[in-house]
């Protein structure tokens, strides 16, 4: 069979073409927007330079500007035919204002082009998952506050350890969230650079203005070197996987704490009904579902980093085909974040907490490091003490004694919230969306 197909100019034509676009179509409607958003930079340059003129920069900008209403309206469509969402938008505005509208290129390559919209997409959507991620602490530091004076157990090795509380257990996952957010902030810096006038990797003898278009579209720099610039693909989405995947890693934790808590075994908490589902046979079971595959897709997107590392580690300067792959796993995993983050933050809001769990004796040998610590406080050295309460444990002759007293920092009682707050509020302030915001609502004369 694969003779026949090679013997056949018009069928291995059609077969090559299926395997070489793949689903790159497909991937190009996540661009469509930001690629009209770029071809508006560009061609205002383009008439800065002498290369349009004002007459003709007029209506290309506001059959740009119908475009992009088709693209967030979800009008926009790749014909067959056209390969990409560059040509179409090029078919698109010489189809109804002439040859002017191939004039949009000049200066550009499709390697540049695609280099732009998959900056300016990764920074749109970053920008909601920052957000998310934000709203998410939210509800965890409401949450641990709530819940601060209500004592749980806490493990190590699975094994009854010492005595925790709520608020350390919600809290934890907010700290982890404002780290996380930092490795957000990093990866947000390194998208929000133009790559706009490297062209093929190389340049143009066009005297373009590069950081014209880098202001126009509210860039905070360019990517200077024009070899680098090209370099840079798939850097960028291997380092901004990371940072998806430090904020998966945290959610696939929580999510399983939370379906173990919720277990009979534990009991610690209770999932909203809405976010559980029952069984075929058991008419008893409630199942976190909803928290199983959010500690699935989370743990999916961790693998994130690994596919797009291997798709372009072995690559040499210059653009290559390999790189049209990324898109296939890169771009959707936003989406698929962002819905994590919304169910977690949901969930979270309505869970209940079980306020009695130190009511069972089955914990009370959790309270014997307090009660080693009370008797190397009085004088009496800690081995002895360890040695002491051991005794009293093995003999049956333990008590319990809940009334506990931690004072130190991030400690039981002082969870140092509010300096975590603040931790993450700084990071929030340092990342200038309204600089992006006033440039492209100007762009788009809004």
């Amino acid at each position: 069979m694969a003779n026949k197909l090679w013997e056949k100019n018009f069928e291995v034509n059609a077969e090559i073409e299926r395997f070489t676009v793949g689903k790159d179509r497909d991937m190009d409607l996540y661009l469509s927007k930001y690629d009209v958003l770029g071809s508006m930079a560009h061609i205002t340059m383009l008439e800065s330079i002498g290369l349009l003129s004002k007459d003709e920069l007029e209506p290309l900008i506001e059959e740009l500007k119908k475009i992009y209403a088709e693209c967030e309206n979800g009008n926009f469509v790749i014909e067959d035919g056209v390969e990409d969402v560059h040509s179409q938008v090029e078919l698109l505005l010489t189809r109804r204002l002439g040859d002017v509208g191939k004039k949009i290129h000049s200066g550009r390559s499709r390697n540049d082009q695609v280099l732009l919209d998959l900056k300016l997409f990764t920074r749109a959507q970053l920008r909601e998952i920052v957000t998310l991620t934000y709203e998410l602490f939210g509800e965890l530091t409401a949450k641990s506050n709530q819940y601060k004076d209500i004592l749980m157990p806490g493990y190590t090795h699975l094994q009854v350890a010492m005595p925790s509380s709520f608020g350390l257990w919600f809290g934890a996952y907010a700290e982890s969230l404002a780290d996380d957010m930092l490795f957000l902030q990093a990866a947000f810096r390194m998208t929000n650079r133009n790559p706009l006038g490297s062209a093929a990797g190389y340049g143009s003898s066009f005297p373009l203005n590069r950081t014209m278009t880098t202001e126009l579209l509210g860039f905070d720099s360019m990517n200077y070197n024009v070899v680098y610039a090209q370099m840079g693909r798939g850097k960028m989405e291997r380092n901004v996987a990371f940072a998806l995947a430090t904020v998966a890693g945290t959610l696939a934790k929580l999510a399983f704490d939370a379906c173990l808590f919720n277990s009979q075994n534990f009991s610690f908490v209770k999932l909203p009904k809405e976010c559980t589902t029952g069984s075929s046979i058991m008419p008893h079971k409630k199942n976190p579902d909803v928290f199983e595959l959010i500690r699935a897709k989370s743990n999916k997107i961790q693998s994130l980093p690994q596919q797009v590392m291997m798709i372009m580690n072995n690559l040499p300067s210059g653009y290559f085909r390999d790189l049209q792959i990324i898109k296939e796993v890169f771009l959707p995993a936003f989406d698929e974040l962002k819905d994590c983050l919304r169910m977690t933050a949901y969930i979270i809001n309505r869970m209940d907490v079980n306020e009695h769990i130190l009511d069972n004796p089955i914990y009370d040998p959790m309270f014997s490091v307090e009660r080693v610590n009370n008797l190397a406080a009085q004088g009496m050295p800690f081995r002895d003490a360890y040695k002491t309460v051991g005794l009293e444990i093995e003999a049956g002759t333990f008590k319990a004694d809940k009334e506990i007293h931690h004072t130190h920092e991030g400690s039981i009682g002082n969870l140092c919230n509010d300096r975590i707050t603040e931790l993450m509020d700084s990071t929030m302030a340092d990342f200038g969306f309204e600089k992006i915001d006033k440039a492209e609502n100007k762009l788009l004369g809004r």
